[in-house]
């Protein structure tokens, strides 16, 4: 009976830990994505012109309809590669749609932006070159790929605690769009 009570004081306890966890990352995650998305609003009526042009890709096919693009066009380097830098932070990340060039290289670098929750960045594409997945800390990793086929890929955080709400789901999602 004595160990009962033990098991049912650590459950207990262990749970009531995730719980504030979750609070506060709920809390955390509130205050930098509000800001980036009020800029986005007033930024896009200011060029009424570019709006039909730009609407049919501001929302790609996502799972979530309230995707907020925030998009990076990779030019190639004088080294001949094409470089790009995402910070991952707490289930977002910046650029979250990032369009290169068929058949040249690209180095892609992820670092984190913050925070204690562990987050990684995966594209799954190895058909159109692009296979990888990184676990995102403090300092930069790189992923090296060439990709080979032109279209759109979804790059993800696939990270879920228990029954919350995958990373994914949260709005840690982008994609990666190849052109000519």
């Amino acid at each position: 009976m004595r160990y009962i009570k033990i098991i049912v004081a650590v459950a207990a306890f262990t749970l009531s830990s995730l719980i504030a966890l979750h609070a506060e990352e709920t809390k955390q995650e509130a205050a930098p994505t509000a800001a980036p998305a009020e800029v986005k609003q007033e930024a896009q009526p200011v060029a009424p012109q570019a709006a039909p042009e730009v609407k049919p890709e501001a929302k790609p096919e996502s799972h979530d309809p309230a995707f907020k693009e925030k998009r990076f066009v990779a030019t190639v380097g004088p080294d001949g590669i094409q470089h790009v830098e995402i910070i991952g932070g707490e289930y977002y990340f910046d650029p979250n749609y990032i369009v290169v060039k068929v058949n040249v290289p690209v180095e892609l670098s992820v670092k984190k932006a913050g925070g204690y929750m562990p987050h990684n960045i995966l594209v799954k594409a190895p058909d159109a070159g692009i296979d990888f997945k990184l676990d995102i800390g403090k300092e930069p990793k790189t992923a090296k790929f060439t990709p080979t086929k032109v279209g759109k890929y979804e790059m993800e955080c696939d990270k879920k605690l228990l029954w919350f709400k995958s990373h994914k789901d949260r709005g840690m999602d982008g994609f990666i769009e190849v052109v000519q």
